[in-house]
């Protein structure tokens, strides 16, 4: 009964087929990290979003230079893919 299918990957190694198999599966959305380019197929898919790393690692960068929490990072809502 699901109205939307949507996976989080972090690190994600779409190797072999793996591209072929996400278009023709039923997924809305593949949302992975940034930290594997995307090969020229895979950024050409519809389903694969890739989500930037960048400024999370700057903010983490950061906050360990000046002595402060990372935890507290993580105690936000996380923004929607819709």
């Amino acid at each position: 009964g699901a109205t939307k299918v949507v996976a989080y990957c972090t690190h994600a190694v779409l190797s072999g087929a793996a591209v072929k198999t996400i278009t023709e599966s039923d997924l809305d959305i593949l949302a992975v990290t940034d930290s594997i380019p995307l090969s020229p197929d895979a950024e050409k898919c519809s389903k694969i979003r890739p989500l930037s790393l960048a400024t999370l690692l700057a903010e983490a960068v950061r906050r360990i230079n000046n002595e402060e929490s990372l935890s507290a990072m993580f105690d936000r809502p996380v923004e929607s893919l819709s």
